[in-house]
């Protein structure tokens, strides 16, 4: 099949050489020509606007627009729209919030034109290991477009198949889904990166609690000198928290065990905000996750005049100082 796509980011490009690996067409666009030199090197056809990727693409035409989430997705689309005609698809393959999907699907059905809304989830690491996709929109346009999301997605691997799914559709096996209408790849991709936030944030305090167990501040008979390098790398194996995300620890702390060259300032990239907001419109209670994504708030600042109230009351009512900086 043949695809044009507009963004040719780290995950863009990837996605187009995974494309073009297995053997699909790809016309590619972006501000910066030389992610589109190296691309044409590699079998794409880069072209200098939206305009000549329309005329260069054979109807009915498909275009994957994968630029950050917000304002570059919604100018992209907006120029793009009227460009194509009845029966051409757009799909936005970034991290765009659920609702706007629905309200972009809404007003491009109008002209004929079709809206997928496709969570992509794999990084930097997709171009070898696969994209897990989670697709939002009109059955018969997924349906049509599966060779394109059958070529991203990892496939089976080397995972076992879930016993008891005997009949059931298979794309989930290899990586990827249909979750519903317009609105729902990206929701499904939304509490994804929320459940990521909980998981990151346990690694990340049960790593900190083991390194701490060795503090000068606890008692000398409980001190225990713990390797978190060494048990990393232990429980990659064989252990109910084995996971990618376990990988990459292990990997981080096998470079560089004290981590010295991290700040520890967390940025959060809008789906765990979604996530938690989610959660208050349906009244689902989320400890974790809600605390993971405060969290990310809070390895930005310095003290905070919250903290500062915080020692004040504690020196007032208890006479407990602040201890002495080092």
């Amino acid at each position: 099949m043949e695809l044009g796509m507009i963004g040719l980011g780290r995950m863009g490009a990837n996605l187009v050489r995974r494309l073009l690996r297995a053997g699909h067409a790809a016309v590619v666009f972006d501000k910066d020509p030389s992610p589109g030199a190296a691309l044409t090197r590699e079998g794409a056809h880069a072209v200098p606007s939206m305009q000549e990727m329309v005329v260069a693409l054979g109807k009915p035409r498909t275009i994957w627009v994968m630029l950050p989430a917000g304002a570059a997705t919604e100018t992209a689309i907006a120029a793009l729209a009227p460009l194509l005609s009845a029966g051409d698809t757009i799909i936005d393959g970034g991290n765009t919030f659920w609702k706007d999907d629905i309200r972009r699907a809404r007003d491009l059905s109008a002209s004929g034109i079709h809206y997928l809304d496709v969570g992509t989830s794999g990084g930097v690491h997709g171009l070898v290991r696969g994209y897990c996709l989670m697709i939002g929109g009109d059955k018969a346009v997924v349906e049509r477009l599966d060779p394109i999301f059958r070529a991203l997605a990892p496939g089976l691997g080397e995972i076992e198949r879930t016993m008891g799914r005997d009949g059931r559709d298979d794309r989930p096996a290899q990586g990827y889904i249909h979750a519903g209408r317009a609105g729902a790849g990206h929701f499904v991709k939304m509490i994804h990166n929320g459940i990521e936030y909980g998981m990151m944030q346990a690694f990340a305090e049960g790593f900190d609690i083991m390194r701490n167990i060795g503090a000068a501040t606890m008692p000398e008979e409980h001190r225990l000198d713990l390797n978190v390098a060494d048990i990393a790398e232990t429980w990659r194996r064989g252990s109910v928290v084995t996971s990618w995300l376990l990988d990459l620890t292990a990997q981080a702390l096998a470079d560089d065990e004290n981590l010295d060259s991290y700040s520890g300032h967390v940025d959060d990239s809008g789906e765990g905000r979604w996530t938690v907001q989610a959660a208050v419109e349906t009244a689902t209670p989320a400890e974790v996750l809600t605390s993971a994504l405060y969290t990310r708030f809070r390895s930005r600042k310095e003290h905070t005049f919250a903290e500062k109230i915080l020692s004040a009351m504690r020196k007032g009512f208890g006479g407990h100082a602040e201890p002495k900086k080092p």
